[in-house]
């Protein structure tokens, strides 16, 4: 983690394939590292990761090369101001402390990981004052971003009013590709 010159080179070097999608597994240099990814502690690395320049420009170019080579929806804390600042739609989604930290209790908790809801709040913290304070490409939300609380809303109402957003912008260049469904007002919510 001390390594800066090595995390930038494994950063520069890294090949990363999503899956038709993106609703399937993640590959890292040809390993299935799906489930890895959402560990407690590359999430934790990542965020202290992405205040190194150098690693931040190469994890900003993977994300340009996997976005630009078709349509996507993608997330991430700088995705709207730094990765794609001219996106056909931005919504920069928000969520009480509280609401984030129960989210992700339980979505470890699915891992076998036991934490409590008050470790979680308080990494949430550190991470959001380090996203918001790094130098480069801090956690901010775009000028013309639409911000949707997502507080007391399931994933199928987040995915519902994202989908509305996205009719009503008319942010598809080529509907006819897409199954614009919409989620169930009852499904699992996820940090």
């Amino acid at each position: 983690m001390d390594d800066v010159e090595s995390l930038a080179r494994i950063a520069e070097e890294a090949d990363i394939v999503l899956s038709e999608r993106g609703t399937g597994p993640v590959y890292l240099d040809g390993e299935d590292v799906t489930e890895a990814i959402r560990s407690p502690e590359v999430s934790n690395a990542s965020s202290m990761m992405s205040t190194v320049p150098r690693v931040r420009r190469a994890m900003v170019k993977q994300q340009r090369k996997l976005g630009h080579s078709t349509d996507c929806v993608m997330e991430g804390r700088d995705i709207g101001t730094v990765v794609f600042p001219d996106a056909d739609l931005k919504v920069f989604i928000v969520a009480s402390i509280d609401e984030r930290a129960r989210r992700r209790v339980r979505d470890l908790r699915k891992y076998g990981e036991p934490i409590s809801l008050e470790a979680v709040i308080k990494e949430i913290r550190e991470r959001d004052r380090r996203d918001t304070t790094r130098q480069d490409s801090p956690l901010l939300k775009a000028d013309d971003a639409v911000e949707l609380d997502t507080t007391h809303l399931t994933v199928g109402q987040q995915v519902d009013a994202v989908v509305r957003l996205v009719r009503e912008r008319g942010a598809l260049r080529n509907p006819a590709r897409h199954d614009a469904g919409g989620g169930t007002g009852d499904a699992e919510e996820s940090e």
